[in-house]
């Protein structure tokens, strides 16, 4: 049947099982839009606040539910607001397809009002983009969208649609899409050798990253962990894979990870790593990273092996297939004496906060005993976002959504938004500085707009805190542009908003807000004051490597 670039554009989307769209109109986007209101009933439309906060709420809801999320965005400032939103998905290996459309196919390449390549400014940020010219491309190009954002590493795919093509009509036929399936074709000498490793280790650690949540392999991993008999850390983005309660589970690794991950890696013969890619934050000093250990890869993505750690070996391919076939082949291994070690360490370097105020810590604490480590738990970027990975046990993957790799102020608030459309029944927290809460706090109105029940719990301590620890413990406390001390009432704005606004002062104060929050099925902020001075600890310093990470105490001692 003959349809137009639009009405191709909304069947293509329902093929996909498309649920939701995040986006902002315009003028060139105008015909997907006037289609997209006769679909109402099939796909739902969130309109955000602004662009940026679309990308992240399609971001947020891929994260949250494992499916491809989706936004659109009109021509030229439409468009490139979604550039924060798709490096980020981009850095962290998020499948997200970005529809623009843009000015007429005769009007490209002449400055034309709202016209931008915004094919050729994405294309160090996407795994593929498109420009389709032509109508009769449409259908194909879409469904060729989706199969590249899902398949083998994800990642976003943008397709920018010129005004004239979503009007012009072409033959449309109705395809069955069929599952991306990752492909089980491992080199089986990969595995041999990586099962020969680890028989041979008397000392094995297991490092988790984000591609053992993307892959689904959680259970895979639980049961791999077991036949191993050795330690778990992960990555930021690795949280929930492996449960965060299990006694195996030493905690995050790298800057701001414990004692004990940083020093059993460091003392580790086998680094087993697992769907990670050595960011430079988990590292350290790349050169004396576990120098003691050989290291075995698991990765989807060839690039990653030797890019920026040298490995002994590896094995290409999706994460689940990789470790069901070890998990048949391996013989249980047992190190006991390693895992009291590492149990021991356990004991003699846990996490500490400040005991009787109202700390960073307390608060994802309180969150975590009141959610019963329940929640979907959203963060921004900075000294919050590692209180969130420190202090909450993850027990299920696609629990922690945050920016990992581009690290962006401002992705938290929209990605809850995103997450809660996609898990209506769960409860959904955006822990926040008061810094990144500023950047998109207008996303609030959205929240409301929509009746998107998200909780908004705001670490306000007047400054940029992760900045200014930087600048207390290595810029000889010259706090250049990074304190907030002024008139802005987080309560009043809210409730400007039409949200529910509350105030923490005290531990009581933050326990009763957070019950009432959960209680009201409503838009909440909660606003935290909490001293300028807190910290992130254990931390290592730039250069160093993770086994010299120091604390409060440590650091103390030293000056001393």
């Amino acid at each position: 049947m003959q349809l137009t670039g639009s009405q191709i554009v909304i069947e293509c989307l329902k093929e996909q099982g498309v649920d939701t769209v995040f986006g902002y109109p315009g003028g060139a986007i105008l015909n997907v839009y006037d289609e997209l209101y006769k679909h109402s009933d099939e796909i739902t439309h969130i309109l955000t606040s602004h662009e940026q906060g679309a990308a992240h709420a399609a971001d947020g809801y891929a994260r949250a539910t494992g499916k491809v999320g989706v936004c659109f965005a009109t021509s030229g400032p439409g468009a490139t607001n979604l550039v924060t939103g798709i490096a980020t998905a981009y850095m962290d290996s998020i499948p997200i397809v970005a529809i623009t459309c843009n000015v007429g196919v005769s009007l490209l390449g002449k400055d034309s009002f709202q016209e931008i390549d915004i094919a050729g400014i994405t294309m160090p940020i996407t795994k593929h983009n498109f420009i389709v010219k032509d109508v009769k491309n449409l259908a194909d190009t879409i469904r060729k969208a989706f199969v590249i954002a899902k398949k083998g590493r994800p990642g976003p795919v943008l397709i920018d649609i010129p005004k004239d093509v979503t009007a012009n009509k072409a033959e449309y036929k109705k395809a069955e899409i069929k599952p991306v399936v990752p492909s089980t074709d491992i080199c089986e000498e990969d595995i041999q050798s990586a099962l020969k490793m680890i028989s041979k280790a008397k000392k094995p650690y297991i490092f988790v990253g984000g591609g053992a949540v993307l892959s689904g392999a959680s259970e895979e991993l639980y049961t791999f962990v077991k036949k191993v008999d050795a330690p778990v850390t992960d990555s930021l983005m690795g949280k929930g894979a492996f449960p965060g309660t299990d006694p195996l589970y030493t905690g995050m690794l790298g800057m701001h990870g414990t004692k004990t991950s940083n020093y059993g890696v460091s003392e580790c013969d086998l680094l087993i790593v697992i769907g990670a890619r050595f960011s430079d934050r988990v590292t350290g000093n790349a050169k004396k990273f576990a120098k003691n250990a050989k290291i075995l890869q698991f990765d989807v993505d060839a690039a990653e092996m030797n890019k920026n750690v040298l490995i002994t070996d590896g094995v290409v391919g999706d994460i689940k297939v990789v470790l069901s076939i070890l998990n048949e082949r391996l013989e249980q291994q047992s190190h006991p004496e390693w895992i009291e070690k590492i149990m021991d360490y356990k004991k003699r370097y846990p996490l500490s906060y400040h005991p009787d105020m109202l700390t960073g810590p307390y608060v994802v604490e309180e969150i975590y005993r009141q959610t019963q480590g329940d929640a979907i738990i959203v963060t921004e970027v900075g000294q919050h976002q590692m209180w969130a990975a420190q202090f909450y046990k993850y027990t299920k993957p696609r629990t922690l959504l945050t920016s990992g790799g581009l690290g962006t102020m401002g992705y938290g608030l929209g990605a809850s938004l995103g997450a809660k459309t996609g898990m209506p029944d769960k409860t959904v927290v955006n822990i926040a500085g008061d810094g990144c809460f500023r950047m998109n706090m207008n996303e609030i109105a959205t929240a409301v707009r929509h009746n998107i029940p998200v909780i908004q719990v705001v670490i306000n301590n007047h400054v940029l805190g992760m900045v200014r620890q930087w600048q207390n413990l290595f810029y000889e406390q010259r706090y250049s542009a990074t304190v907030l001390n002024d008139a802005v009432d987080f309560v009043k704005l809210a409730e400007a908003m039409g949200a529910v606004g509350l105030r923490a002062t005290t531990r009581d104060e933050f326990k009763e807000a957070f019950e009432k929050a959960l209680s009201l099925g409503k838009p909440v902020v909660i606003d935290c004051q909490i001293d300028c001075d807190e910290k992130v600890w254990p931390m290592v310093a730039p250069g160093a490597a993770i086994s010299e990470a120091f604390d409060e105490k440590d650091l103390k001692g030293k000056n001393n």
